[in-house]
């Protein structure tokens, strides 16, 4: 997997719906993802149904990595990870609307970073 870096020119870089990331967030193309990042991100599109009872649930942004928004904004989803006992430490967060979220990250580290998924 190839990671792009925040530069210059990331907060002009937006999806269809006109989100902009954070200009201190690197970047990753959805087709970048690991597979099971895509199927979760399939599944968000799709409304489910989704593998873990906490997938959907509200994410606070305690970290403070991502935007600040109104609590109940985010919400998160599990990628799964091979042959972890657990959800492993990688998730899918995105914003607004469930279907139709204004923007969606991707950490593999467990919220330690965040990477803005370019659709």
């Amino acid at each position: 997997i190839v990671l792009g870096t925040a530069c210059a020119v990331a907060p002009l870089m937006a999806s269809a719906r006109g989100a902009v990331p954070s200009p201190d967030l690197s970047t990753i193309a959805l087709s970048e993802l690991p597979p099971q990042g895509r199927v979760t991100h399939g599944l968000i599109r799709a409304g489910g149904p989704f593998p873990h009872a906490k997938d959907g649930s509200v994410f606070g942004n305690r970290e403070r990595i991502l935007p600040s928004r109104k609590r109940g904004y985010y919400r998160e989803y599990t990628v799964n990870t091979p042959r972890s006992q657990d959800r492993g430490a990688r998730r899918i967060v995105c914003g607004g609307e469930p279907r139709t979220p204004d923007a969606c990250y991707y950490t593999r580290d467990h919220y330690a970073s965040f990477y803005y998924i370019i659709e």
